[in-house]
């Protein structure tokens, strides 16, 4: 008699990364900036931090310029992006953005792919 052993292996289905995953990692990997759009507000950033939260593609990222609903302070600010709403992705060359100030724990992402920052804390699960 034949038995079916697919009821004692744990199938996980691992989504494949989106075209906007896929240019936020390269942006990292190169250090270029990400001129975008999102929420319908033209974004200037630099990607620090890439993985999901909540199942959802999702970056930690430095906005240095463009639009925001709540105003850009000069000098920029730390903006959690879900890559699902980024339109419109072009990268460029540019000084890399990574802010100033590090003195609080990103709570962002949860489960961290990647992050720019060599000496993580959050144990990425593949180093650029």
């Amino acid at each position: 008699m034949l038995t079916d052993d697919r009821s004692s292996v744990t199938m996980t289905k691992t989504r494949a990364p989106s075209s906007a995953y896929k240019l936020f990692e390269q942006a990292m990997a190169s250090r270029k900036q990400i001129l975008c759009t999102y929420n319908g507000r033209s974004r200037e950033l630099c990607p620090i931090i890439l993985g999901r939260s909540q199942g959802q593609e999702k970056a930690l990222t430095y906005q240095f310029g463009g639009e925001s609903e709540k105003g850009l302070p000069p000098g920029g600010e730390w903006r959690c992006l879900w890559l699902s709403r980024v339109r419109n992705i072009t990268l460029r060359d540019g000084p890399w953005h990574a802010g100033d100030s590090h003195n609080r724990p990103q709570a962002c992402v949860e489960i961290v792919d990647l992050d720019v920052n060599p000496a993580s804390p959050y144990s990425p699960r593949r180093r650029l």
